[in-house]
Order: structure tokens, then C-alpha cells, then sequence
């Protein structure tokens, strides 16, 4: 791992994943988990604050950035519930099966390598009943955004740490074994239009 990886990767992604807009987004879906709670790519933290306490019993945070770790643990010192931190040994989630009741997934499946896979994996994890909460930035519906996503897409994966701006966020949840019941999709106000397409909502096993 690079100088730039290691140190200087995490505070670029949170101070870009910081910004009003995208702590508005979070702020409408962190609160729908509930119970014991994956939440996928933890990084820094910033959903923390988000929670429900009185909904939540534990935070789980996965998460390959040992220093993201470092700083989503000072923002997890005051909460009225754990949280713990956990890596990602090849590539797997380390947990057992049916073992939590919510996944949360914020501005994460843009950037994991196969997030098909990834997604299949979050299903193993998930409890009969449980549910995907999800954010994520993707493709865009109008084709002369998508045009700009598209050439801007090489540059931005290397300064964002394999960041994508063009999946299409509804077809890689299917694909990934989950049925989307409810969706909501816009462009973030103050946000590039090529990097602020916005999907949200919940979805569970298919």
C-alpha cells in the first residue's frame, strides 16, 4: 500500500464525503437500521452520529483502512451502543450466516473491486427478514451526464481510491441477490451533476 493509500486516502474521502449535501443523504437513511447493524466500508465514521440508540443494539464496521479505523473510533467513544471494528480477510466478511439484522451500504459499492460478489456476501450475513439499507452515487439517467461520467471515470478512480461514478446502483443490487423495495434517486443540489446522482432507499433477499 502506497504512502498515499495509507495516509493521505482517508482524509481526502472524508473530507469529500463530508460535504452538507452527502450528510443530508445520510442523515435520511443511517436511522432506518435497526438491532445489530453491518455497516459496510465504516470508514471514518461519519454515519455514526445518525443512528437511532434506541433502535440500534451494535454497530459492526467493516472496513479495509486500519487508519479510517483509527478515526471512526474517535467518533465512536460516546455512543450509547458498541461498535465494532473488523477488516475484510480475503475479501470475505468475516461473520456467520443469518448473523445480523440490518446491512448498511453509504457511498461504498462505487468503489469495492466486485461489489456483485460483495453484495452476495451482505445477503449471507443478513437475518430472514432483514434488510439492505442503502445510499450510493451512480449513473446518471441523462445521457450527456453519463457521457461526462464516463470520460472523467479513469481520473476519478485513481484519486478516490477505485471510486466509480458510473454503476448502475439498481442492476448491481439485483444482480447481487436483492429485491429494492423502495427507491428514491435525484441529483444532490451543490454537488458536480457527474458525481451527485443519488440512489436510497431498502431492499432484502430476493
Amino acid at each position: 500500500m502506497s504512502f498515499y493509500d495509507k495516509y493521505i486516502l482517508p482524509r481526502v474521502i472524508n473530507c469529500a464525503c463530508a460535504t452538507k449535501p452527502v450528510m443530508r443523504q445520510r442523515e435520511k437513511v443511517v436511522p432506518r437500521a435497526s438491532g445489530t447493524v453491518l455497516e459496510i466500508g465504516i470508514g471514518t465514521g461519519l454515519n455514526l452520529p445518525f443512528y437511532d440508540s434506541a433502535r440500534v443494539e451494535r454497530v459492526i464496521g467493516l472496513d479495509p483502512s486500519e487508519t479510517s479505523w483509527e478515526l471512526a473510533g474517535e467518533r465512536a467513544a460516546h455512543l450509547d451502543f458498541p461498535v465494532d471494528f473488523i477488516g475484510l480477510p480475503a475479501g470475505e466478511i468475516p461473520l456467520e450466516d443469518a448473523s445480523v439484522d440490518t446491512v448498511l451500504v453509504t457511498f461504498a459499492l462505487c468503489t469495492i473491486p466486485d461489489p456483485v460478489a460483495a453484495l452476495r456476501g451482505m445477503a449471507r450475513v443478513l437475518r430472514p427478514g432483514g434488510s439492505l439499507v442503502f445510499c450510493e452515487h451512480g449513473k446518471a439517467p441523462d445521457p450527456g451526464v453519463q457521457s461526462w461520467q464516463n470520460r472523467v471515470n479513469p481520473l476519478w478512480r485513481v484519486l478516490f481510491g477505485g471510486c466509480n461514478l458510473n454503476r448502475d446502483i439498481p442492476a448491481v443490487l439485483e444482480e447481487g441477490g436483492f429485491r429494492v423495495g423502495s427507491l428514491e434517486q435525484s441529483y444532490l443540489p451543490g454537488t458536480p451533476r457527474f458525481a451527485g446522482y443519488n440512489f436510497w432507499g431498502m431492499a432484502r433477499r430476493a
